[in-house]
């Protein structure tokens, strides 16, 4: 049987994760003869219901309005497919890298940012990445994933802000930029939002025109700059150029009331609605929920059960609570 340590360690990089020097879980497990640690992660990630639930989670524009704008799962394949294809080319450790990526947005809000800027608020801070960890540690399944500790690292480090303790975790730290970066660019520029011509062209000369030359060029930029080295990123003008090109993107679609996005307005206060109501209505919850107020309290327990909502589901609870229907004799 094919033996993955060995070839760990006689392929991948120094400055790799290998998985039998994985500082482990919090809740032992027998070693599985076919799938590494962090091939088990990736399993466990991808089979739970959040990961399921992200289909119908936005990622910048309402899903509803148009089928091929990112959702918050196109944009989670995306990462780690962008992901995988830095580690393989740098010869980290792909499977850590795609267990991660696949994990890091678990904790996103309905309607995107915006459910996220509202949850803040009301609970005094939010940020997904945390709830993302808080997800895979104790909620899903009812007593988490049980992940290893590198996977937890990356998932709650993979914010710009983030400190990841692996390259593994800053691959997709690199990664989730890269993919949010330009398919936001794809989706604002079929929205109507503005055209490839009308973006700043210190950018474009050093990334490229089209969608694909830009990613070919983050991607191979970091791969050239790292290759063999004890750090992972892009050099200075790359780096300059993606930075310059998401300051651009909160200046003319993150931060502005587009007609595209005003919808925004009507999620927030679908979001702070129905987080009211479920704080004066606890029994209204899942069971799953009801059980935990005693350990986490009914504020958390109301975040941890709204945060989760898909979309679709935060419309159809507040339709159904707050929205009259026709009475016929």
């Amino acid at each position: 049987m094919f033996n993955y340590s060995k070839f760990e360690h006689e392929f991948l990089s120094e400055y790799a994760v290998k998985s039998d020097n994985s500082k482990g879980r919090e809740r032992p497990m027998l070693p599985c003869n076919i799938r590494t640690e962090f091939q088990r992660d990736r399993d466990r990630i991808l089979h739970c219901k959040s990961f399921r639930r992200l289909k119908h989670k936005t990622q910048v524009f309402l899903a509803p309005f148009g089928d091929h704008y990112r959702t918050r799962m196109t944009h989670t394949l995306e990462v780690s497919q962008i992901g995988r294809t830095i580690a393989r080319a740098l010869r980290l450790n792909e499977d850590l890298v795609e267990a991660i990526a696949l994990g890091h947005d678990l904790g996103h809000t309905p309607f995107g940012h915006a459910g996220e800027r509202v949850l803040s608020e009301i609970m005094g801070g939010f940020e997904h990445s945390k709830q993302s960890l808080r997800i895979v540690k104790y909620l899903e399944n009812g007593e988490g994933l049980n992940l290893t500790y590198e996977v937890m690292d990356g998932i709650v480090n993979h914010r710009t802000a983030g400190n990841p303790s692996t390259l593994e975790g800053v691959v997709v730290q690199l990664a989730d930029k890269i993919a949010y970066i330009n398919h936001d660019v794809d989706d604002a520029i079929r929205a109507g939002l503005f055209t490839v011509d009308d973006l700043p062209k210190e950018c474009i000369s050093v990334l490229g025109r089209s969608h694909g030359d830009r990613i070919d060029m983050m991607v191979r930029d970091i791969v050239e700059n790292s290759y063999n080295k004890p750090y992972v990123a892009m050099t200075d003008q790359v780096r300059h150029a993606t930075y310059n090109l998401r300051a651009y993107l909160f200046r003319e679609v993150y931060d502005q009331e587009v007609e595209s996005k005003k919808e925004e307005k009507k999620a927030s206060g679908i979001i702070a609605s129905l987080f009211q109501h479920y704080i004066l209505n606890i029994n209204e919850m899942p069971e799953e929920y009801i059980k935990r107020i005693d350990k986490w309290g009914e504020k958390v327990v109301v975040c941890d059960f709204v945060s989760g909502m898909t979309d679709t589901y935060a419309i159809e609870k507040y339709t159904d609570l707050f929205v009259p229907r026709f009475w016929n004799m």
